[in-house]
């Protein structure tokens, strides 16, 4: 086997990387390729291919060393890689609705192609960076963005569940009414829910809910100053530097967090947990708080598994496609066994 390469279609940008057989990553950061998403399969696919070709080019081996692609993408879609017929935020054009990347892409490519929604690829970037390639483990992701996404990872492999729910974990519910300083808070998700984690805890639910709710206890705060979109990019910056106003924010967003890492604690008993994503694409500093404060969400647990990890996942920006490298690599060592 020669090389693997792993693909991660965003909303904005497509990014790529290259492993060899020795889990060995050939492209340090990111190799970017603007994403044409909107306007159609046709356009995407094509774009998709030739970036390929510069990222081959920038690993330094031919476009025919790459024997194999995973391709990651938002959802929702099935884990075969059919998109949903009612479309998404980042595949709006109509030729979307029910299409199936994974296979067209393979046809496209003349080369085998394994999917996996972003949040999963993310997740087991993450696993890999703690554990390794053939671990038994089990690890739990968050992946704080726009929305909530993450992954469940039991011995080494990506959840996915029937129809490719698996790690949908941005839309568990969790007991919000427990997280002090937010009485009469009503987080509402995109989704349609209320209460779950993506209702709190995403750049969506500082816009929609948590900037709005805390402005209005602290009046004349600069931020209310803005539009509420463009202030909400610039909660964590001041968080940073110890706003009393976005560390309240972060406080509720970690607590809730750590709501949502007891349901889990207490349905997988993982080995480790991690966030990323980014929310957490900071100084270490402040890190090291938002872990913190994330812990001190959490109830109290058996004393077995009050120590169980926390780790924020590295090279945040670049974990999708080298998930999916990583799981297109699994799948060829498999069919090389054969």
């Amino acid at each position: 086997m020669k090389v693997v390469a792993g693909v991660d279609l965003g909303g904005t940008a497509i990014n790529y990387t290259l492993v060899n057989p020795l889990e060995q990553f050939l492209i340090e950061g990111l190799c970017e390729y603007p994403a044409l998403s909107t306007e159609g399969p046709d356009v995407c696919l094509r774009q998709i291919e030739d970036g390929l070709k510069i990222a081959a080019e920038k690993a330094g081996v031919h476009l025919d060393e790459v024997v194999a692609v995973g391709l990651d993408t938002p959802g929702p879609a099935s884990s075969s890689g059919v998109l949903s017929a009612r479309g998404s935020t980042n595949f709006v054009h109509a030729d979307w609705a029910g299409f199936d990347i994974r296979k067209q892409l393979e046809v496209r490519l003349g080369r085998p192609v394994t999917y996996l929604n972003d949040g999963n690829a993310g997740a087991l970037w993450g696993h890999f960076t703690i554990f390794g390639a053939h671990s038994r483990e089990t690890s739990i992701s968050a992946v704080i963005g726009t929305g909530l996404g993450g992954g469940v990872i039991v011995d080494g492999n990506v959840v996915k569940g029937k129809m490719g729910f698996g790690g949908e974990l941005g839309h568990v519910l969790i007991p919000y009414q427990s997280i002090a300083g937010t009485e009469g808070l009503k987080p509402e998700c995109n989704c349609g829910r209320t209460g779950d984690l993506e209702s709190l805890c995403s750049l969506t639910a500082i816009a929609k809910t948590l900037l709005p709710y805390f402005l209005a206890r602290y009046p004349g705060h600069e931020l209310g100053k803005l539009d509420v979109n463009k202030a909400a990019k610039l909660v964590r910056g001041m968080a940073e530097k110890g706003d009393p106003l976005s560390c309240d924010i972060f406080r509720v967003q970690a607590h809730a967090l750590g709501l949502f890492f007891d349901e889990m604690v207490n349905t997988f008993d993982p080995d480790v947990l991690i966030v990323g994503g980014g929310a957490l694409e900071t100084g270490a500093e402040f890190q090291r708080w938002f872990i913190a404060e994330t812990r001190a969400g959490m109830p109290g647990q058996r004393e077995e598994q009050a120590a169980i990890p926390i780790h924020v996942m590295p090279n945040g920006d670049t974990a999708g496609a080298r998930g999916a490298a990583l799981e297109a690599l699994k799948a060829a060592r498999q069919e090389s066994l054969a």
